[in-house]
């Protein structure tokens, strides 16, 4: 099967949309998933594009030059007091430049405040094209598939998604056969690694993982190609942030392990 793949900016954290662009291009993904909306993390650099024209023309120019094309933008984190109008400039820029989708997750305990919340954004990211898509992290509000897909039944939107990531499944105690009981509509893309079988009690410990130290595909303890092997055909994003071997090596060697890795973890699984 032909599998196509987009390169995640969590992969290579330190790269602006044009430098990602091009790492994407050598290493061979056909698509890159952007974080033009910042999180307000320590040091967090701002790719941004509204009110940044020279970053806007150099990545545009980067997507028509190599022939990537921009799949997603991150993200959306709704939680109280979410301002997501505030993200609209961003999707208008995003839609211009290809992307099909903007990816959320919700960090509020309050269900009516979350729904309310994914709704509007659905509504906001419509006029341009644009699928909402769910992603759920163990650490977070919305933690599972139960929760998220609670989340968007209860939406009632037609440009809902459910994002899978590899990581967060396994963390969460998700079993690929759930997967088959999802509406085939709801799944636009995934993102995908590896990291320990082991899931850490301590917060602080999976924070780590999730931001420093996941794993290339097949080389730890999360059954990457069983949870692919359970949804529809869709673009796999390849989000696997490692520092240390990102210091070590580089983000453009790094980034090509990672999807060389994926390659013949999945080929495998295939051919058997």
């Amino acid at each position: 099967m032909n599998r196509e793949f987009s390169l995640a900016h969590l992969t290579v954290l330190g790269c602006a949309p044009p430098e990602m662009t091009y790492i994407a291009a050598r290493a061979g993904y056909e698509y890159v998933s952007m974080r033009l909306m910042r999180l307000g993390l320590p040091d967090e650099p701002d790719y941004g594009l509204v009110g940044n024209p020279a970053l806007l023309k150099q990545t545009r120019r980067a997507l028509a030059s190599t022939g990537v094309k921009l799949h997603d933008v991150e993200l959306v984190r709704i939680g109280d007091g979410s301002d997501l109008r505030r993200h609209e400039p961003t999707f208008e820029i995003a839609a211009e430049l290809g992307a099909r989708a903007v990816l959320t997750s919700i960090w509020t305990a309050d269900r009516s405040l979350a729904v309310d919340a994914f709704s509007q954004l659905c509504d906001l990211a419509r006029p341009y094209g644009l699928t909402a898509d769910l992603e759920y992290v163990p650490i977070a509000s919305v933690r599972n598939l139960a929760d998220a897909l609670d989340v968007i039944e209860a939406a009632q939107r037609d440009n809902v998604g459910v994002m899978i990531d590899t990581h967060h499944f396994h963390r969460a105690g998700d079993r690929p056969q759930q997967l088959d009981r999802v509406p085939r509509g709801w799944f636009h893309f995934a993102q995908i690694c590896d990291a320990p079988a082991e899931i850490p009690a301590d917060p602080q410990e999976m924070l780590h993982v999730i931001r420093e130290a996941r794993l290339d595909i097949g080389t730890g303890g999360i059954d990457v190609a069983a949870i692919v092997a359970h949804l529809p055909r869709v673009v796999l994003s390849i989000e696997q942030p490692n520092v240390e071997r990102a210091s070590e090596m580089g983000y453009a060697e790094h980034a090509a392990r990672c999807l060389e890795a994926a390659r013949r973890c999945l080929d495998a699984r295939t051919a058997g």
